[in-house]
C-alpha cells in the first residue's frame, strides 16, 4: 500500500503539467532541515522543457528561499533550546557578519542550519531573506546551467550504466 502511494506521488510530481509545482515543493522541502537535494528536479524540468528554464529558476529560488524562511522562524522560536550553545564560534560569526551570512544558505550541509541560527539570533528578517534568495538563486542558475551543458550522450551513457 505504501509502495503504491509512493509510486503515485512520484508519477504525479513527474508529470509535465506539474513540473514547476514539483520544483517548488522539492525546493521548499530540501531547504528545510530534511536532507533532500533539489538540483536534480530543477535540472530534469529544464532538460525536458528548455522554455521553462527561467520560470524553473524563479520557482526553485522562491521555494528554497521560503524553506530557508521556515528554518529562520524555527530558529527564532527555538531560542530556549539553544541557550547553552550561545558561546560557540558559529554564533559569534553570525552576530558579527549579520544578515549577509545568509548568502551562504545555499551551501550543502551548513546552509539550512545557518538559516535556523540566523532566526535564533534574530538577524533582520527581510535582509536575511533577500540574501537567502540571492545565494539560492545563484546556486540554481549555476548548477542547472552547468548541467545543461553536459552532452546528452553522457546522460544516456550514465542511465545505461546505472540501469543495467
Amino acid at each position: 500500500m505504501i509502495e503504491h502511494a509512493i509510486h503515485w506521488l512520484l508519477n504525479l510530481l513527474a508529470a509535465p503539467e506539474v513540473g514547476l509545482a514539483s520544483v517548488f515543493i522539492i525546493s521548499f522541502v530540501s531547504a528545510t532541515l530534511v536532507p533532500l537535494g533539489s538540483e536534480p528536479a530543477v535540472f530534469a524540468v529544464c532538460k525536458a522543457n528548455p522554455e521553462l528554464f527561467w520560470p524553473a529558476m524563479a520557482v526553485a529560488t522562491l521555494g528554497n528561499t521560503l524553506g530557508g524562511v521556515v528554518d529562520y522562524w524555527i530558529g527564532y522560536y527555538a531560542k530556549k533550546a539553544f541557550t547553552e550553545e550561545r558561546s560557540s564560534r558559529w554564533f559569534g560569526w553570525l552576530a558579527h557578519y549579520g544578515a549577509k551570512t545568509m548568502l551562504l544558505s545555499w551551501v550543502p550541509g551548513i546552509g539550512d542550519p545557518l538559516c535556523t541560527l540566523g532566526g535564533w539570533l534574530k538577524l533582520p528578517f527581510w535582509p536575511s531573506t533577500l540574501y537567502m534568495a540571492i545565494g539560492k538563486g545563484v546556486r540554481y542558475l549555476t548548477m542547472t546551467s552547468l548541467l545543461l551543458y553536459v552532452p546528452d550522450g553522457f546522460w544516456r551513457s550514465l542511465a545505461h550504466t546505472l540501469g543495467g
